[in-house]
């Protein structure tokens, strides 16, 4: 990839960052020491994350160009029609590259007796179990959209896949169709084994195949099928009907964006333009948009699903998520942090504190008022239920929930409805504002007072997610630091009174002031000649304020070490700017979702776990908490997982001037972060 245009040389563009980001993950699917299988999961997750680009990103980029203005100035010097040019043609760079790993994968995979086929490689066998499996599970549930020019064409369902039918009729006309690809099936059909040989074939083959049963009506003399995918603009949309209730805004708003504007069209590159040119005149597409020829299949995110087929060799191993010394799940969590802090580090460590917490606070009759926020939660969630439990039980339950978690509101209104319905006291977040931090603040009567318990975490509370995403919760009774997690139920209440933090740092009120002061301490130690140190540790950095505070320092003489997953807009290593700036990213098995800040305050480190990237969205347009870690062993415990993760010479890439996504290599002994990270936790038990 060519250098992207640099704003004064200072920031590298958001959206080329971000889908250098998604490249990193498309290095796992072609990494022959990643397990097979894992590597067609990891296409999809790369697959997965494209379409979201380009429903919120790539859509604003859009959204900037139609309303005729440049935009320079916030897509770090970068005029938005450019960009859009530009991120069109990285894209289909990525996409052709990921179609020689797949393919490069499925060939790994004959040799190891699997084989995915096509229509056309159907032995008989296959043919009876297919014709079944089609006239008995698919077709019923098939839609098949027969296309003329009098008839307006059907908005297409957003990231749906369709395949895109050509019939030639004896009488020489041309007869079009559409046939969506039902997502109520898995996408990979498993069929008979022969032997030792597993077979599988993608239903969108599987339709191919079945052509002649889907058009047995029409008198053609031949027929052809080309997968298209359609991506819509994913922003909501709100209406101002004073008369709707927050929830049903939200609601059409979800509905509406199924017939969003399209941002990007992927077809097959082998259909005929004949075809093609009736189809984009028909679905409105235009010059705006990123027009990608892709293969034969779309919607490889599906291959977050490919099937086990009994095959743990081809799979990361399992791992169990282990305890934490000094907690018991069979014990009471209010009486053991009561005594001290615990924290917890997922996915090495299990959730399920988290859900017992929860529970405890159900059941115990002292307790008497719950107050947690929700971001995303899982489909099947213990969370949830837990909360429902407390206030069967008489408990004062207050849960604010966000309606605007993208492309999780449907689930999140599911559930505000069924909490509202048990009688919890829902809040809707702040208008203006998304509320993205993750707390609980439980109040339980001893004695004559009421003490608080609670927890703070950098991730969602999500047991799906927590099996995946490494993030952090901090168990604490400190007083201290629940007075302010109170607060901010407070603010939610009566957000027009600004409220004072003394231990907690909190968006939108004083993230960037907090954060700036405590990087002018480390400038500060410097001058007096002391050594001064940040580390951090996040999943973006993109606020050009935050950048250049960073630059700053970095000018002062203060090492900055950094573990971004994702975007980076800040450029490491310019001399007499950023010399001092080090930043890798680590990608790997489990996706890094912690947030950690460490600043050196002349050898007694100040560190706080947090909700928040640096980005200007998480400091100016969402309720954050950044939590101050004061127990020792914590600290020493933070300390030395950042320092496992900052030795990972196996997974981490480094993230120079061009972010070309090089692997940190040195003559050290092997450091893969995860694994290793696992190992230290284990230990942990033994000591």
């Amino acid at each position: 990839m060519t250098k992207p245009e640099l704003q004064n040389n200072n920031y590298i563009n958001r959206e080329i960052s971000w889908l250098q980001f998604n490249a990193r993950v498309l290095q796992e699917a072609s990494d022959e020491n990643v397990p097979l299988i894992e590597r067609l999961r990891f296409l999809g997750i790369f697959s997965n994350n494209l379409d979201e680009f380009f429903k919120v990103r790539y859509a604003t980029v859009k959204r900037i160009v139609e309303a005729g203005k440049g935009g320079k100035n916030a897509l770090g010097g970068i005029k938005a029609k450019e960009l859009l040019e530009i991120i069109t043609q990285i894209v289909i760079k990525q996409q052709s590259k990921s179609l020689e790993i797949l393919n490069t994968i499925h060939q790994r995979l004959e040799d190891e007796n699997i084989y995915i086929i096509d229509e056309n490689q159907i032995d008989d066998a296959q043919h009876d179990f297919i014709k079944k499996y089609f006239l008995t599970k698919v077709s019923p549930a098939l839609v098949t959209i027969i296309l003329n020019d009098s008839v307006v064409l059907p908005n297409l369902k957003d990231s749906g896949a369709y395949l895109a039918v050509r019939m030639l009729m004896c009488n020489d006309e041309r007869q079009f169709a559409l046939v969506e690809i039902p997502k109520s099936f898995n996408r990979f059909v498993e069929l008979p084994k022969d032997g030792e040989k597993s077979y599988i074939i993608m239903i969108d083959d599987l339709l191919r195949h079945c052509l002649s049963d889907i058009f047995n009506i029409f008198d053609y003399k031949s027929i052809s099928a080309h997968m298209i995918k359609i991506t819509r603009d994913g922003e909501l949309d709100f209406e101002s009907d004073l008369s709707k209730s927050f929830i049903e805004k939200i609601s059409d708003s979800v509905k509406h964006r199924k017939i969003g504007e399209p941002v990007r069209f992927v077809y097959d590159k082998t259909i005929d333009q004949e075809t093609l040119q009736y189809l984009m005149t028909k679905m409105g597409i235009d010059d705006t948009d990123s027009i990608i020829p892709g293969g034969r299949y779309h919607n490889r995110r599906d291959y977050m699903g490919f099937p086990s087929l009994g095959r743990n060799d081809l799979l990361y191993n399992k791992i169990e998520a282990l305890p934490i010394k000094g907690l018991s799940l069979e014990a009471s969590i209010f009486e053991a942090i009561k005594e001290k802090d615990y924290l917890l580090q997922a996915p090495y460590q299990t959730f399920s504190y988290v859900v017992k917490f929860l529970r405890e606070a159900a059941l115990d009759p002292s307790v008497k008022t719950i107050k947690i926020t929700i971001y995303r939660l899982a489909e099947i969630s213990h969370v949830a239920s837990s909360l429902i439990n407390a206030a069967i039980n008489g408990k004062s339950v207050t849960v604010s929930i966000e309606l605007q978690a993208r492309f999780d509101e449907q689930a999140n209104i599911d559930y505000a409805q069924q909490m509202e319905g048990e009688g919890i006291n829902l809040i809707f977040g702040v208008t203006g504002l998304k509320v993205h931090s993750k707390m609980c603040v439980v109040e339980r009567e001893e004695g004559k007072k009421l003490k608080r318990y609670g927890f703070v975490s950098t991730g969602n509370f999500n047991e799906s997610t927590a099996k995946i995403y490494t993030d952090y919760t901090l168990f604490t009774s400190d007083q201290r630091i629940l007075k302010d997690v109170n607060k901010i139920f407070s603010f939610f209440e009566t957000n027009y009174k600004i409220y004072t933090y003394k231990h907690l740092i909190t968006s939108p009120h004083n993230t960037q002031k907090e954060i700036f002061k405590l990087i002018d301490a480390e400038i500060e130690a410097v001058k007096n000649g002391e050594l001064g140190y940040i580390r951090l540790k996040m999943n973006s950095i993109s606020s050009y304020k935050m950048v250049d505070k960073l630059y700053e320092a970095s000018r002062a003489g203060v090492k900055i070490q950094m573990i971004v997953r994702g975007i980076c807009c800040l450029i490491p290593g310019v001399k007499g700017m950023s010399e001092n700036i080090e930043v890798i990213s680590v990608v790997d098995k489990f996706l890094e979702h912690s947030r950690v800040y460490i600043f050196g305050n002349n050898g007694d480190s100040k560190i706080y776990i947090s909700s928040a990237d640096w980005m200007t969205r998480n400091i100016d347009n969402r309720v954050e908490v950044s939590c101050p870690i004061y127990d020792d062993d914590i600290k020493k415990e933070i300390i030395e997982t950042f320092n496992i993760s900052w030795s990972d010479n196996v997974k981490a890439r480094l993230l120079g001037e061009s972010q070309e996504n090089n692997y940190k290599i040195n003559d050290k002994e092997k450091v893969r972060s995860q694994f290793a990270t696992y190992d230290y936790y284990l230990k942990k038990l033994d000591s």
